[in-house]
């Protein structure tokens, strides 16, 4: 795979990147070691995590994907200097106290943040810090609308900027981006960036998959115009996109064992368990056994080859499962294949927004 530079940074990277925010909930330590060995023998170079993690988010569980990957550098000298490193910062809390006192997020909290994640990952320097959501109220997580009323920023975005420079200038962070943004949010990052010499963004990490292609939408310009990479994660849908759930609903006795939206009933409330959602999956996994690829190839390979994306994000509980992701890259789809997916979302659009 040829290395890909993200943004106007010097970072070159893998376009197949490792997410591990199943690292610490449906994986185990040894089996996260594993998984994270088998990833650098074949060649990827990028790796994935935030404070948060794992998910599904809890008090227990926070911090453990990051400790989870610095245990695993300690066993590994010489690891650490052969890979990118991205981690994140939370936004406001969204329901998880546990994660820093307040319901805001600030610039000394982005800095408190910071060096926690050093400190668990144990690493002197982050490569990509970025921010996981937005300060201000925007429409993420499978909100539909922007709502002014809710509106609640305290934190100026040159602010954040600021906080983020700091850590710059103190060695500590190479290059900085943002996920689940807008593109009013990432012009302004931009903006103010360049207009008063703070850290431009590289990259913006934001879902993208057969079943949710907003980014199609304008944030693919504002991006392309702007020089600023994007980070695909949920290529997969959260396992939508694989057919495992083909042939059974999301709950009952069919259901199959170990997927995250079978699981956890939190996902289950979440976008990725929406019926409309399920049910489009269910199409674009059908188009890819008729042109003879297995739903995960289709799904992977639309991500992997789009134009946009500069990287994509696959997270997996096994090795079977990297080695099918891996596998997929060799993958092309056709004219017409990418014809017909059009032609589906045409129909049904974006259920998983």
């Amino acid at each position: 795979m040829k290395l890909v530079q993200l943004g106007q940074s010097d970072l070159q990277v893998t376009p197949i990147c490792l997410g591990t925010m199943t690292f610490g909930q449906q994986v185990n330590e040894a089996d996260a070691h594993a998984i994270l060995d088998r990833s650098l023998e074949a060649g990827i170079n990028f790796i994935d995590t935030a404070e948060m993690y794992a998910v599904p988010a809890s008090a227990d569980t926070c911090g453990a994907t990051e400790t989870f990957i610095g245990n695993w550098f300690a066993k590994h000298p010489g690891a650490r200097q052969k890979l990118v490193l991205a981690t994140k910062v939370a936004g406001p809390s969204r329901g998880m106290p546990w994660i820093r006192e307040g319901s805001g997020m600030t610039g000394q909290d982005i800095l408190n943040s910071c060096e926690g994640s050093l400190r668990r990952l144990q690493t002197d320097v982050i490569d990509l810090y970025q921010i996981h959501w937005p300060e201000r109220h925007v429409p993420v997580f499978g909100m539909t609308y922007f709502d002014p009323s809710k509106d609640k920023s305290v934190t100026s975005i040159h602010e954040q900027l600021e906080a983020l420079s700091k850590l710059v200038k103190a060695g500590k962070v190479r290059h900085i981006g943002l996920s689940n943004e807008t593109p009013y949010g990432v012009h302004e990052f931009v903006r103010l960036a360049e207009q008063h010499g703070l850290p431009r963004v590289a990259t913006v990490q934001n879902p993208y998959c057969l079943v949710s292609r907003t980014y199609d939408n304008g944030l693919d310009e504002t991006m392309y115009r702007l020089n600023v990479s994007m980070l695909a994660y949920s290529p997969l849908g959260f396992g939508l996109l694989t057919g495992k759930y083909d042939n059974a609903d999301l709950t009952g006795p069919l259901v199959p064992d170990g997927g995250r939206i079978a699981r956890y009933d939190s996902m289950r409330k979440q976008r990725w368990g929406r019926p409309e959602a399920l049910a489009a999956a269910r199409r674009y996994n059908q188009l890819a056994r008729d042109n003879g690829m297995t739903p995960t190839q289709m799904a992977l390979a639309f991500c992997y080859h789009r134009w946009s994306v500069a990287s994509t994000i696959i997270g997996v509980t096994s090795l079977t499962q990297l080695n099918e992701d891996l596998a997929a890259w060799n993958t092309q789809l056709s004219p017409e294949v990418l014809k017909a997916i059009d032609d589906i979302r045409w129909e049904v659009r974006d259920p998983a927004l």
